[in-house]
């Protein structure tokens, strides 16, 4: 690929002033009804523990097992099962011994039946324990994610375009990224999570490290166009982010720019800091609050309140608060000043052209590795071998397109 590019490069066929990026599910090679799910293995990991805390309760209570000392007082970990398993081995030998030096049936018959319990609690944690081995081990290959498939581990549960059987189903699969200019794939990579939000960063530093240096713009559709995504390019790479985010499109419409209970339509008093609302009443910064996401990306918001939301006509449209609450609003101050940034590069005459170039330049190679290549699945397991197919899928379509090329020049 890094061969191809220069080459492309050299014939001025590309002019390495852009990377267009998109990505596509790809079905693996993989049993579709294979699947682990990470929110049941903790499900029934929790339902585990609270068995196994049940039957130490028991037995100490039962005076079978001495008490122990305990890391948490509501619960017991693998380490402590496992001691707990040792004391009702030797809880039981000691009551088979019992049983064999006994002379009296009655006796024998009794104690039997004492050592039944505890021979079946010993059976029921034994296998609690191997279970638990078992979600440690499933956690352990699912790492980050949500699912994966037990045909092939690398593959994760993704709702695929391509839906053979009508009816919604999640299949396993790779989210498959790629860099184009000009209708050529530059560079491309595997990835386990469906959402493309979350591929950009490391995709871009996988062309950084493994391909070529980042040109100066990286163009995207609003899948792509996040806080983080934004902050990466501009103050991280310092280069120019070229990305739509979700309520683009709706905000250009006249219908929402004449809502006035949408409130990026309030007018904003910068000197004395306060919105006003469609009743004309003032909303006054609070306080400022925090919100961190599931991959730790912290963002800053700044949280206004109405003074007065008592009696306005308006209520019913504008606020969601119970009743005798003012309405209060959440301003990512940063988020804002981006949306604003994105904007501008899109209105400009320059840069709006090149983000014209998205979908006729990336969409096309997805569609011939599909249409022309019939690529709709792997043949192959494990993102390894699932990469290098897909690497050379990929130098196909670009052959192919290159070969048109020279055939017309």
């Amino acid at each position: 690929f890094i061969q191809f590019r220069a080459q492309l490069i050299k014939e001025k066929i590309i002019n390495n002033e852009a990377i267009f990026i998109d990505g596509t599910k790809i079905e693996a090679n993989a049993n579709k009804f294979s699947f682990v799910w990470k929110k049941a293995i903790e499900k029934y990991g929790i339902s585990l523990i609270e068995n196994s805390r049940r039957i130490y309760d028991e037995l100490v209570e039962q005076e079978i097992i001495p008490a122990m000392e305990l890391e948490q007082e509501a619960t017991i970990n693998e380490k402590e099962m496992v001691e707990v398993v040792e004391k009702l081995d030797t809880a039981i030998e000691v009551m088979d011994k019992e049983i064999a030096v006994s002379d009296s049936v009655e006796k024998r018959k009794g104690m039997r039946h004492k050592r039944k319990r505890p021979k079946q609690l010993r059976k029921i944690l034994k296998e609690n324990i191997a279970r638990k081995q078992k979600y440690d081990r499933q956690l352990a290959i699912m790492e980050n994610r949500n699912s994966y498939s037990k045909t092939d581990p690398d593959a994760t549960f993704m709702r695929m375009k391509e839906d053979y059987m009508k009816n919604g189903q999640l299949k396993p699969g790779y989210n498959v990224q790629i860099a184009t200019e000009g209708q050529y794939a530059l560079a491309y990579d595997l990835f386990p999570n469906p959402t493309d939000t979350r591929t950009l960063k490391p995709f871009l530093d996988v062309i950084e490290s493994s391909y070529f240096a980042l040109p100066e713009y990286i163009v995207a559709d609003a899948g792509y166009g996040s806080e983080e995504n934004y902050v990466d390019i501009i103050e991280n790479r310092q280069l120019t982010p070229l990305i739509t985010y979700g309520m683009y499109l709706k905000e250009q419409e006249r219908r929402y720019k004449k809502d006035a209970f949408k409130t990026a339509n309030w007018d904003y008093e910068n000197a004395d800091d306060y919105y006003t609302c469609p009743n004309g009443k003032r909303v006054i910064f609070k306080y400022n609050s925090q919100r961190k996401d599931k991959n730790g990306f912290v963002r800053n918001f700044r949280v206004y309140e109405c003074e007065d939301c008592c009696n306005c006509p308006y209520r019913s449209q504008c606020c969601k608060a119970k009743e005798g609450n003012n309405r209060k609003i959440s301003i990512n101050v940063k988020w804002e000043q981006q949306k604003e940034y994105i904007r501008a590069q899109l209105s400009d005459k320059e840069t709006g052209k090149i983000y014209k170039r998205r979908k006729i330049d990336v969409e096309p190679v997805f569609g011939f590795l599909k249409a022309n290549l019939r690529f709709n699945r792997f043949t192959v397991r494990g993102k390894f071998k699932a990469k290098i197919e897909m690497g050379l899928a990929l130098m196909a379509v670009n052959l192919r397109k290159y070969m048109q090329h020279t055939a017309v020049v």
